[in-house]
């Protein structure tokens, strides 16, 4: 019955506005889906790079969130510059609406100086949202002793809608720090897949990061690094402020993050330069408290391949990779 009830609320949620807005999926590994946080990342590595991501927020409820991701971005001298493809597929209750995305990213790297580097990126994307009317529930479908038994008179509305999408970001780099903004949905496409408008609202994101190397001089080969970071986003009201930093030993890195007046995030994660895994965990510190929602898991793949393009004085950026 709590299942039907939350299914009941997502439908009202749903339809009760023809101007409804809506928040994006977001990853909690930012910089191991990196063109997903800004497609000025674009390139970023040289080689060709691989990234797979998989993210199931809130398990313990019914309507929970599970998103995909996979991207695939290299840099080619002839265009200066890096190009990416990147899939996003999301689930919301259940199965009950799906967001379906394919993305082209194109990168400008500009060396500023021997020191400083920038990145100009913009994606240009097509996105479906699809509606699965049958997993709806209505009020006229209740019976008070014996609850969701009938059918619903409502009149089947909806169902796809196709969208184009445009994004843009900046990025600015020296050996041992960076930072960013992005810019999405430019154009505010509109999502509504019934009669009136749902403009998707931009979403702004800004970031920076450093790498604190320890024991420079030491005669170890793994040094140790700190990578403090934080990230700042904003779409149509909704504020979110990410602070973390992470600790890198060798292959190893561990992170530890605080997003604001929602969850601590702990995360481990194994980079060998050319294969890298990752995991971690959202601890829910807001109302909706983790032994309701069950926390946030999450999954990082990424694979790098050699090449024979990537110049020799190509300069990476110090991200960490989780």
């Amino acid at each position: 019955m709590k299942g039907l009830k939350r299914l009941f609320i997502l439908g009202v949620l749903c339809f009760t506005a023809n101007s409804a807005f809506s928040q994006d999926p977001q990853f909690t590994q930012f910089y191991a889906n990196p063109i997903y946080l800004n497609p000025a990342f674009a390139g970023s590595h040289g080689c060709p790079r691989f990234a797979m991501n998989y993210r199931n927020e809130w398990p313990s409820l019914t309507g929970n969130y599970v998103t995909y991701s996979m991207s695939y971005d290299q840099y080619f001298k002839n265009i200066s510059g890096g190009i990416g493809v990147i899939a996003t597929h999301d689930q919301q209750g259940t199965g009950t609406i799906y967001t379906s995305s394919l993305g082209l990213v194109y990168s400008y790297h500009l060396t500023v100086n021997r020191k400083f580097s920038m990145l100009f990126g913009a994606k240009a994307a097509m996105t479906n949202k699809y509606l699965d009317w049958d997993k709806l529930t209505f009020g006229d479908m209740i019976d008070p002793r014996r609850g969701f038994i009938y059918q619903t008179g409502d009149v089947p509305r909806g169902g796809s809608r196709y969208f184009f999408d445009a994004s843009a970001g900046i990025v600015g780099y020296s050996k041992h720090f960076f930072f960013g903004v992005a810019a999405n949905h430019l154009n505010m496409p509109n999502e509504s897949m019934i009669v009136g408008e749902s403009r998707l609202p931009m979403r702004f994101t800004g970031h920076a990061g450093a790498e604190i190397v320890l024991g420079g001089k030491s005669q170890y080969k793994n040094k140790t690094s700190i990578m403090p970071n934080i990230i700042y986003q904003y779409q149509n009201g909704f504020q979110e402020l990410a602070l973390g930093t992470y600790i890198k030993y060798g292959v190893f890195t561990a992170g530890a993050w605080y997003r604001n007046r929602d969850a601590f995030i702990l995360s481990i994660g194994i980079n060998t330069g050319k294969f890298k895994i990752g995991y971690s965990y959202d601890v829910t510190v807001s109302k909706l408290n983790n032994g309701v929602s069950g926390g946030s898991h999450e999954v990082s793949l990424g694979l790098n391949l050699n090449c024979k393009d990537k110049p020799t004085s190509f300069r990476t950026i110090s991200c960490p990779s989780f």
